[in-house]
């Protein structure tokens, strides 16, 4: 019987140690592939942001989302002790929409001095020019803001090569109203699969890329969305953080100058 016994206890014993080296793989596998990969995105969500190393230029983008802003504290906060140097705000979506707060951030930003510029939210079911146009129709930039941006992220369900068509035919249609390269904002993996051929290449690149301290993208590129869980004085919503890369004189060089401003017809 207390044979039985001991090897009723050695069984327990093999067992217990068996589900601790179980329970310590299963957590080391799910470390290795649900936290690790992310940890700089739970820091950051958290309020522990892993900022860039090697520039100096940030700035936001900006909408409904965040908001009512307290434009007189934004003014004073900083990202990784640099001052905010420039702000985009949504304008436009579709044919149709134009976002609710825009026109205010958008007169804030300037009033503040903030370098702003504005975008517009592209989608693929909706004809291209109209697009154009609607933005063309609700923004009026002036000297001394950024290039209009194109913002483009969903496919739509339409093949590689219509979408790069229909999206060209909205960069040239604003190009050709401001007399200037629009900007082009989208993901790496939406880049790399859909718009990396060569006519993409003429128009400033603007990448979206989170939770990374160093790019992998090879082309070239002027701004870096390197974050969307950024927090700011003066806004209460998490804002995304973005990165210029060149000097401040290289950023204002880029900005439309006098006789860019453009009037609708």
């Amino acid at each position: 019987m207390k044979r039985k016994k001991k090897k009723h206890l050695r069984n327990l014993f093999f067992v217990g140690v068996g589900i601790i080296v179980a329970s310590f793989i299963y957590v080391y596998i799910f470390a290795a592939y649900a936290v690790f990969p992310f940890s700089s995105r739970w820091r950051a969500y958290f309020g522990q942001m892993d900022t860039p190393n090697g520039y100096s230029i940030f700035g936001i983008d900006i909408s409904h989302h965040q908001a009512d802003i307290d434009w007189e504290r934004l003014e004073k906060s900083t990202i990784g002790g640099s001052s905010i140097s420039f702000i985009f705000v949504k304008a436009t979506e579709g044919t149709t929409y134009l976002d609710e707060n825009f026109n205010e951030n958008f007169y804030q930003a300037r009033r503040h001095g903030f370098i702003r510029g504005a975008y517009h939210y592209y989608l693929p079911t909706l004809p291209a020019r109209d697009q154009a146009e609607h933005f063309l129709h609700q923004v009026h930039l002036e000297e001394g803001d950024l290039p209009p941006v194109l913002d483009i992220e969903e496919t739509g369900g339409k093949s590689a090569q219509r979408l790069r068509r229909d999206a060209l035919l909205w960069l040239q249609t604003v190009e050709k109203a401001y007399g200037v390269k629009p900007i082009l904002y989208t993901s790496y993996k939406f880049k790399t699969s859909y718009l990396n051929t060569e006519e993409f290449e003429s128009y400033p690149y603007w990448i979206a890329h989170y939770y990374v301290k160093n790019l992998t993208y090879e082309g070239e590129w002027r701004f870096w969305q390197y974050s969307d869980v950024g927090r700011l004085d003066g806004i209460r919503e998490k804002v995304d953080f973005n990165i210029y890369n060149g000097s401040i004189y290289d950023l204002r060089q880029l900005t439309l100058r006098g006789e860019d401003e453009f009037e609708l017809e």
